[in-house]
């Protein structure tokens, strides 16, 4: 058949990942859904082969100067790919947005809410009219000066910077300088001028105090280094920067996280004076609409903002289009269930399933037609009530002349989906085929998929859960008064499972991950409270670099380390643990620096990675590589999956903790070196509830998990659940915010926050056992519950 009428995507030996040479059509126009067990390779075919290959061939048709200025994905692995239109991906990123970053950015809305302000807003009289870039503070002509538009400032005092009084400065009075040598620099540097450094901070005099940590000035002085007797320093030029100049130029510009981290310490964070905290310069905050400043409507909730937009009185036809223009992008947003936000809300407070949502709203004003979409679990961190307004608008997008391809595990947008690509049967190396390519319906005759076990046994009335879990304790909170909660009063019972549920946005992860974890952290050491330890397990990748994975996250790196430091061989050549780390000298490949693999400049095509030639990838130099332990040298240790690995360190007991407990909690698909850059936010909040697994601690903790099973097929949420319901039944406690129902009616208490997002939420509607909370009006959760109960 000609391809151009031909009405499918055509794929012919895709290898990305752990897919096996796989042949698969999938229509176009249609709703296709990706399923399969957590790295079972749905995502290598649909974002590793079809959407990188689509993005090839986009930058195919780019001038090669042009395209060395893009962040290109590889070249899939795959012998061909026919009938793909142009993609557009929607995925759920793992890389943080930075602070400037907001619903209104994200979204586009701002620009459109600056342009109103610009040409229709009402100016003071005689002011001059301002150009739209004036109503943003992330431009110099909008910016407030004092705070350049973070709406913040940092400060810092001497009680911060000098902690202990008592101490000299030798000593180490000036807690904020850096340590090591920069430091012992800064201390020679003021002897050279001639301060006291032995005398205790409160001695020395007021002004002295104040210009050795505040003073702007930067003095370069001849040091003269104490002799010491191994080696010679000779004096040398320095530069001395106050306790102050340093706190601020770390915290402003170091790229090391825990630097900034650390300087942040020595900082007050307060509103910024000047503009109280609204970002924007005077000129531009006494433009008003409808009798708001740009600040005052950009802080309300969309909806009241869709409200006030409706009701404007009529300014003229600059007037009417910008405010039209403005409710026609508002109302995708809404209609996804994010009315609640506000356009200054900061993206990094977003979590990873609002931030795609606010995507897709934007594609959906687009227009954009004869596309692919392809989407990255858009259900991640839906209720189920919210969950069927995303039906809708991937519905909509279909019906717009665009195919729509989804990686889910959501079994209601499994089931509404037009065809199904079902990937397995297992992970890793025990998955990698399609089992499945047709209608949702023929899946029912596969006997190996685990998603048809629970797409149709689901469908069945549901298993009967077990008794509920008596109490011992509990934990009260009372007046919760934090973002949309008013003065909330809640109890979360001790030594049970507690599920947290309601709409997205109706305050569950503040009540939890903020108001619970702060009342428990701040009574640990309170004599006669119940709970001894607060173990917080979130979805925050393990590591943000390919030399943080799975080995160094959970200390079995170590292990394989002193094991292969004991051979005879290691020993023989006085070689100490470091010798196998691939991050310092020594033992690494110097041609690549222990990465693996080298950066290969073209000209004028964008630089590629290839594996390195020295080392071929194994990240150690030859040399190291002639050590063995029981057969297998360090780097093939690495490449061990951990189901393997438990084989091999089966007689090791500290390595075969670790292992069991990542096998039991359904990673043993994933390689001892898996770069932490490669794991889903599922997979990274596995491993650390993996890692705590293992420390067998007897003292009463609680576990707060913020939605656990985002990613997770329905075969892994049970594996989850398993280990879960363990640790209650050990003697722990445990608390999940989760919208899964079948997890909800498995619980012992349930707290259901809301009724809607926002504004509309904050409080709690039902608390209970699962049963009780099914059977409560006003709840949008309980006939959700009722359904997953039976009842």
């Amino acid at each position: 058949m000609h391809q151009s009428t031909d009405p499918y995507v055509r794929v012919r030996g895709a290898r990305e990942h752990n897919l096996r040479g796989v042949d698969v059509d999938i229509p176009r126009d249609a709703l296709t859904v990706f399923t399969g067990v957590s790295g079972s390779g749905k995502s290598s075919l649909a974002f590793g082969t079809l959407y990188a290959e689509a993005q090839r061939r986009y930058f195919e048709s780019v001038a090669p100067y042009a395209r060395r200025l893009i962040h290109q994905i590889g070249a899939p692995k795959v012998d061909s790919v026919t009938g793909l239109p142009p993609a557009v991906s929607l995925e759920q990123r793992r890389s943080t947005p930075g602070s400037r970053s907001s619903v209104g950015t994200v979204t586009l809305l701002s620009n459109s809410l600056r342009m109103l302000y610009s040409r229709a807003g009402a100016y003071p009289p005689g002011a001059e009219r301002l150009d739209s870039d004036a109503f943003s503070p992330n431009t110099a002509a909008g910016a407030c000066p004092s705070c350049h538009g973070i709406g913040r400032i940092h400060r810092t005092d001497e009680q911060l910077l000098v902690p202990d009084p008592d101490l000299s400065i030798r000593q180490g009075a000036i807690a904020a300088w850096p340590g090591a040598w920069q430091g012992k620099n800064l201390r020679d540097i003021l002897e050279a001028l001639g301060h006291d450094v032995d005398a205790p901070w409160r001695e020395l005099p007021a002004r002295d105090r104040e210009w050795i940590l505040f003073t702007e000035e930067q003095p370069v002085v001849t040091v003269h280094p104490v002799r010491e007797a191994e080696r010679i320093q000779r004096p040398y030029q320095g530069t001395y920067m106050s306790a102050h100049r340093y706190v601020m130029r770390t915290f402003a510009d170091s790229k090391s996280a825990s630097l900034r981290a650390r300087a942040e310490k020595f900082l007050t964070d307060s509103p910024c004076p000047v503009c109280q905290g609204r970002r924007l310069r005077p000129e531009a905050l006494a433009v008003t609409f409808a009798g708001r400043t740009i600040a005052e409507l950009a802080a309300v909730p969309l909806t009241e903002l869709d409200g006030v937009l409706a009701s404007a009185p009529p300014g003229g036809e600059a007037a009417r289009v910008l405010a039209e223009d403005l409710r026609a992008r508002i109302a995708p947003v809404t209609e996804l269930g994010l009315g609640y936000l506000s356009l200054d809300r900061t993206a990094p407070s977003l979590s990873a399933g609002e931030l795609q949502r606010l995507r897709l709203a934007t594609q959906l004003k687009s227009g954009l037609f004869g596309v692919v979409y392809v989407l990255d679990e858009p259900s991640a961190g839906l209720h189920p009530a919210d969950t069927e307004a995303l039906l809708t608008v991937l519905d909509r997008l279909k019906a717009a002349g665009n195919t729509v391809f989804v990686v889910e595990h959501d079994l209601d947008l499994v089931r509404h989906a037009d065809w199904l690509v079902d990937v397995g049967p297992l992970a890793g190396e025990h998955g990698g085929r399609v089992l499945h390519s047709g209608p949702p319906a023929g899946l029912a005759d596969v006997a190996e998929s685990a998603t048809a076990r629970h797409l149709f046994a689901s469908l069945e009335s549901p298993e009967r859960p077990r008794p509920v879990r008596e109490a011992r304790g509990a934990v009260r909170l009372s007046g919760v008064d934090r973002h949309n909660l008013r003065g909330v009063t809640a109890e979360f019972p001790l030594g049970v499972f507690t599920a947290v549920t309601g709409v997205s946005g109706s305050g569950k992860s503040t009540l939890v991950g903020q108001a619970l974890a702060g009342e428990v952290a701040g009574r640990l050491a309170e004599p006669g409270f119940p709970v001894r330890r607060l173990v917080e397990v979130d979805q925050k990748p393990i590591g943000r670099t390919p030399r943080s994975n799975l080995a160094t996250y959970t200390g079995l790196f170590d292990v394989v380390r002193r094991l292969f430091t004991a051979s005879d061989e290691a020993r023989a050549r006085g070689w100490k643990a470091g010798r196998f780390s691939f991050n310092v000298p020594g033992g690494r490949c110097e041609t690549c620096q222990g990465e693996g693999f080298v950066s290969v400049e073209l000209l004028f095509l964008p630089s590629t990675y290839a594996p390195c030639p020295q080392c071929g990838g194994a990240r150690y130099n030859a040399e190291t590589l002639q050590v063995r332990y029981e057969g297998l040298t360090i780097a093939e240790v690495l490449s061990l999956t951990v189901e393997a690995a438990a084989v091999f360190f089966a007689q090791v007991p500290a390595a075969a903790r670790s292992l069991r407990a990542l096998e039991d909690i359904g990673l043993g698909y994933l390689r001892l070196g898996q770069p932490a850059t490669e794991l889903s936010g599922g997979e990274a909040q596995r491993i650390k509830l993996a890692t705590e697994l293992q420390r067998l601690r007897r003292d009463h903790t609680l576990y707060l998990l913020d939605e656990p099973t985002t990613g997770l097929h329905p075969a892994d949420v049970r594996v989850l659940l398993r280990q879960l319901h363990g640790l209650v039944e050990a003697g722990h406690s445990v608390v999940v915010v989760e919208h899964d129902m079948d997890v909800v009616a498995g619980a012992d208490w349930v707290i259901d926050l809301g009724p809607g997002g926002g504004a509309e939420g904050g409080r709690v509607v039902a608390s209970g056992t699962p049963s009780e909370v099914a059977r409560t009006p006003g709840s949008r959760t309980a006939g959700y519950l009722a359904r997953a109960l039976g009842v």
